[in-house]
C-alpha cells in the first residue's frame, strides 16, 4: 500500500494535485474542507479593502484552473462526484431543524455537537456543511462573490447550462419541507390553538399538494433542454399560489401566540411554532432559487443563510434565550397582575397598605420566636434548616390567608408592573406618568416596611418583657442575644447575605409566575369547576368557588412556600458545599434585634454594637428591596424587548419631582 504524502492546506498547487475523483468518500470530503480552508487562510484584511480576501482567492483559484486544464478536469470531477453522492435534502430540507418537535431533544443535540467532533466520512450534506463552513463570517464573503465569479464557478458544480437537472434537489427539498409543515399544522398541539378563521381554507392540506405540482411541472421533458416559456409561466403562477399558502400558514402559526398569551405558555409549543415558521421561510428561499432568472445569486444567498444557521445551531444559549423569552414574559405578566395590588395611588390604598403591613409584622413577630425555638432544639443542620423553612413558609402563608403583606415580597412583584409602563416613553406626558408610578411604588414600599417594623418591634418587646415578668427569664436569653448582635451587624457579611436574600425573593416571584402559568396551561381551574367527580363531591357552586380561589391564589401559595423553604434550606445546602451563606430578612432581623433588647434591657441601646446592628438592618432593607426589584425589572424588560434609551429623561423627571414634591414619595396627596 502506497502511503500518500501529507497535503499542506496552505499550498494551492499541492491541493490541486491532490484532487482525486477516485479517492474514497472521506478523502474527497477532506480535500474540499482543505480547499475552503485555503480560501479563508489569509492575512488580516485592511479596512480599505473592499473585496474580502476569500473572494480574491476564489478568483485566483478559478484563474489557475482556467490556465491548467488538467487541474480543471480533476477538480470538476471531484466536485460533481461529491454533489452526486451526498444527500442534498439533508442540507436543503433538514439542516437547521430539529428531527423531532422537542426543545429538550434539540438542546441535547446541540450539547453533543459542541462536545463531540464531526467526521467527513458522511453522505449527510448537512453534517458535511458544518465542517465546510465552521465560521459565521463565512456568510459575509459568500454574499460578496460577484455575478461573473458565480457564473465561472457554476461550470464546476452544474455544467448543464440552460437545463433543469440542477433544480431536482431544490424541488425535492420543497416537497419534503411542505410535508413537514403540513404535519406540524395537523399536530394537535398547534391545530387546536390556531385561529379557526384562518384554517377555513385548509392551507396546510393544500400546501403539500401544490408543492408536488410545482415539482412535477418544474422539470423539462428533457432535463438538459431549456424550459419552454409556457412551462416557466405555469411555474411562476404555481409558485405565487404556494407563497400565498405559505403566508397563510405563517399567520396560522402566529395565531398560536395569541392563544398562549391567554391560556399559558409551553416552551415546546413555542419551539414547534418557530420550527414551522422557519420551514416556511426555507421553502420561500428554495422557491427563489428555482424560479429566479439568476439562480446562482439566489443559491449563494441561501448558502449564506445556511452558514448563519450552522453557527446558530452550535449555540445553546441562543436556543434557550429565544424559546424561553415568551415564557419569561408570561411569568413576568403573571407577576405584574399581582404586583398592581401592591402599588398604592391614594390615601385609602395607602392606609390599607399600612394596616396590611402591620398585620404582616405581627405574624412575623411570632416567626421570630419560632426561629429561636427551632435553634434551641439543636437539630442536625439539614433538619434545622428544613424546620426553619417550614416556619417561614407557614408564616408567609398565614400572611397571605389573612390578606396581610410583607414588604420584601413586593418589589419582585411590582417590577414587572413597572416595566409594563415603559413600553412607550416618547412623550413628556408618558414620562411624567411613569414618574408617578415610581413615586407610588416608593411610597408603597415605605408603607410596607414601616407597617412591618412598627408592629414587629413592640410585639417582640412585649412578649420578652411579659415572659420575663411572669417566669423570671425572657424567651430569648443572653446567649441568643449576643449571637444576634454578632450576626446582623453591618461590620460582618450582613450586606452580602442581604443581597443573596434579595435573589431568593426574586426567585420566589419567578416560581410564582411559573406555577400560575402551569396552572393555567393545564386548565386546572376548569378541571376543578367541571370535573364530574369533583362536582359530585363538592357540588357545582362550591367547585366553581374553589376553581376561582385557586386561580386567584396559586401564585401566592407557590411564592410563599417556595420562599420559606429557600430561606431555610438553601443556606444548609450551601454549607454542605463549603459556602457559608446565610439569609438576612429585614423584618425578621428587626424582630431578632428587638428580642435582644428585650433580653439585655434598654441599656443595650447605648452600646455601639446595637447601632451597628441598626445600620445592618437598614442595609438589609435596602438590599432586600433593591436586588429583588432590579432582577425582576431586568427580566421584565428583556422579556418585552424594551431598551431604556431615554434613561436621562427619566432621571431628570425623577429629580425634578423629588425637588418639587419630596413628601409625595412617603405620603399620598389625596
Amino acid at each position: 500500500m502506497v502511503k500518500k504524502a501529507r497535503v499542506s492546506p496552505w499550498d494551492l498547487t499541492a491541493l490541486l494535485n491532490a484532487a482525486d475523483p477516485k479517492a474514497s468518500l472521506p478523502e474527497r470530503h477532506l480535500w474540499l474542507i482543505r480547499l475552503l480552508e485555503w480560501l479563508r487562510h489569509a492575512p488580516v484584511e485592511s479596512e480599505a479593502q473592499v473585496t474580502p480576501t476569500p473572494v480574491l482567492r476564489l478568483k485566483h483559484l478559478l484563474g489557475v484552473l482556467d490556465r491548467h486544464p488538467e487541474h480543471q478536469t480533476r477538480v470538476a470531477d471531484v466536485l460533481r462526484r461529491i454533489w452526486s453522492e451526498v444527500d442534498n435534502a439533508a442540507l436543503l430540507a433538514d439542516f437547521g431543524f430539529a428531527p423531532r418537535m422537542d426543545l429538550w431533544g434539540e438542546l441535547g443535540r446541540r450539547v453533543r455537537a459542541r462536545v463531540l467532533p464531526l467526521t467527513p466520512a458522511t453522505s449527510d450534506l448537512g453534517e458535511l456543511f458544518a465542517l465546510l463552513f465552521p465560521h459565521a463570517n463565512d456568510a459575509d464573503w459568500l454574499l460578496a462573490i460577484d455575478d461573473a465569479t458565480l457564473q465561472r464557478l457554476r461550470t464546476y458544480v452544474a455544467p448543464e447550462r440552460g437545463g433543469t437537472a440542477w433544480r431536482a434537489p431544490f424541488l425535492e427539498a420543497i416537497v419534503f419541507l411542505a410535508s413537514a409543515v403540513r404535519a406540524s399544522g395537523f399536530s394537535p398541539s398547534l391545530r387546536l390553538r390556531m385561529s379557526p378563521e384562518l384554517l377555513v381554507e385548509k392551507p396546510f392540506r393544500q400546501l403539500a399538494r401544490v408543492a408536488e405540482q410545482i415539482s412535477e411541472h418544474a422539470h423539462s421533458p428533457e432535463e438538459t433542454a431549456p424550459p419552454t416559456a409556457e412551462a416557466e409561466a405555469a411555474l411562476l403562477q404555481e409558485a405565487q399560489y404556494l407563497r400565498a399558502l405559505l403566508d397563510t400558514c405563517r399567520h396560522c402559526a402566529d395565531s398560536v401566540h395569541d392563544h398562549l398569551e391567554a391560556h399559558g405558555v409551553s416552551v415546546d409549543v413555542v419551539f414547534e411554532v418557530d420550527q414551522l415558521r422557519e420551514r416556511c421561510h426555507r421553502i420561500d428561499a428554495l422557491l427563489n432559487c428555482v424560479i429566479s432568472p439568476e439562480p446562482a445569486l439566489e443559491i449563494t444567498r441561501l448558502l449564506a443563510e445556511l452558514v448563519r444557521t450552522a453557527d446558530e445551531r452550535r449555540s445553546v444559549r441562543a436556543l434557550l434565550s429565544r424559546h424561553y423569552s415568551l415564557l419569561a414574559r408570561q411569568v413576568a405578566e403573571r407577576s405584574a397582575e399581582t404586583g398592581e395590588h401592591y402599588i398604592t395611588r391614594d390615601r385609602a390604598a395607602y392606609r390599607w397598605m399600612l394596616r396590611a403591613a402591620a398585620g404582616g409584622g405581627a405574624v412575623l413577630a411570632g416567626t421570630t420566636f419560632m426561629k429561636f425555638a427551632v435553634l434551641a432544639i439543636g437539630l442536625s443542620a439539614f433538619w434545622g434548616g428544613f424546620w426553619a423553612g417550614v416556619n417561614y413558609a407557614a408564616s408567609f402563608v398565614i400572611v397571605q390567608l389573612l390578606h396581610f403583606t410583607v414588604a420584601t415580597k413586593q418589589p419582585a412583584m411590582t417590577a414587572p408592573a413597572m416595566a409594563e409602563k415603559l413600553t412607550e416613553l416618547n412623550e413628556d406626558e408618558r414620562v411624567e406618568g411613569f414618574v408617578d408610578e415610581v413615586v407610588h411604588l416608593i411610597r408603597s414600599q415605605a408603607a410596607g416596611i414601616f407597617g412591618n417594623l412598627v408592629m414587629v418591634v413592640p410585639l417582640v418587646l412585649a412578649v420578652q418583657f411579659g415572659v420575663q415578668a411572669a417566669f423570671g427569664a425572657p424567651l430569648v436569653g443572653h446567649k441568643d442575644a449576643q449571637h444576634v448582635l454578632e450576626s446582623i451587624t453591618l461590620l460582618g457579611p450582613t450586606a452580602l447575605f442581604a443581597a443573596f436574600t434579595g435573589v431568593l425573593l426574586f426567585a420566589s416571584s419567578l416560581i410564582a409566575g411559573w406555577a400560575e402559568n402551569w396552572f393555567v396551561w393545564h386548565r386546572l381551574d376548569s378541571a376543578i369547576a367541571w370535573n364530574p367527580r369533583i362536582v359530585a363531591r363538592l357540588g357545582a357552586a362550591r367547585a366553581a368557588r374553589w376553581a376561582a380561589y385557586w386561580r386567584a391564589n396559586i401564585s401566592g401559595f407557590a411564592s410563599n412556600i417556595s420562599l420559606g423553604f429557600m430561606l431555610g434550606v438553601i443556606p444548609v445546602v450551601a454549607l454542605f458545599f463549603g459556602l457559608p451563606i446565610e439569609v438576612r430578612h429585614v423584618t425578621l432581623s428587626t424582630g431578632q434585634l428587638a428580642a435582644a433588647v428585650g433580653s439585655e434591657g434598654f441599656a443595650l441601646m447605648g452600646q455601639s454594637a446595637f447601632w451597628w446592628c441598626v445600620a445592618g438592618i437598614a442595609a438589609t432593607g435596602v438590599l432586600n428591596l433593591s436586588v429583588s426589584f432590579f432582577l425582576a425589572f431586568r427580566v421584565a424588560l428583556r422579556s418585552r424587548g424594551i431598551r431604556l434609551n431615554d434613561r436621562s429623561r427619566i432621571y431628570r423627571a425623577l429629580r425634578s419631582r423629588l425637588w418639587r414634591e419630596p413628601l409625595s414619595f412617603v405620603w399620598p396627596k389625596a
